[in-house]
């Protein structure tokens, strides 16, 4: 049993977790919230070998036969975790600013408040499939986010790198209303005594 807690798939997920304060750790020098070119370079490998991993574990997963309920647990929790952490410091640093936070906004309070219905609904012994555009909308988020990340740096390097990711951030908002609220449609029936 435990062997399945330390398989390759939940590994994955596990270093995906971990990305998260390396990230944040990143934007934070002597103590205080710096964006330099460097900072956000070593941000996006890591972020990017995380959103690898994401795609990775399941993948892995399915083909091995190495679900697991920890990985089943902990999958959905490294993606909110890695995606909430970025919008939140992209916030701090001021990447994310103005009308834009309406969208880093809209898919925070989406993922808590799905997440709240995918427990709920799992105590009433209710699966709730992925469905192809949640995949769809993770893919623009994490793309949306790589773009974000790059920033400043970025467009150094490739002309309004900031403007593509506030793009990709508001498709990705937009897919984000759509998906909740077909996940609570799905969900709306067994909500209802």
């Amino acid at each position: 049993m435990a062997s399945r807690a330390y398989n390759i798939p939940n590994l994955l997920t596990y270093a995906r977790i971990v990305a998260v304060p390396l990230i944040v750790l990143c934007f934070f020098v002597e103590g205080r919230l710096q964006s330099s070119d460097f900072a956000r370079w070593a941000g996006l490998v890591i972020f990017v070998l995380a959103s690898i991993t994401d795609y990775l574990d399941g993948y892995l997963a399915r083909i091995w036969n190495q679900t697991s309920n920890i990985g089943k647990m902990l999958d959905p929790i490294a993606d909110k975790l890695l995606i909430a952490s970025i919008l939140l410091l992209m916030a701090a640093d001021g990447t994310i600013a103005g009308w834009s936070l309406w969208a880093a906004i809209t898919i925070l309070c989406r993922e808590i408040l799905v997440s709240g219905l995918r427990e709920y609904l799992a105590a009433l012994k209710v699966s709730v499939p992925v469905t192809r555009i949640a995949k769809w909308k993770t893919a623009a988020q994490m793309f949306a986010l790589a773009f974000l990340l790059a920033g400043p740096a970025g467009d150094k390097v490739l002309p309004y790198t900031t403007e593509i990711g506030m793009g990709l951030l508001w498709v990705a908002a937009i897919l984000t209303i759509y998906t909740g609220y077909d996940y609570f449609r799905a969900g709306l029936k067994h909500m209802v005594d």
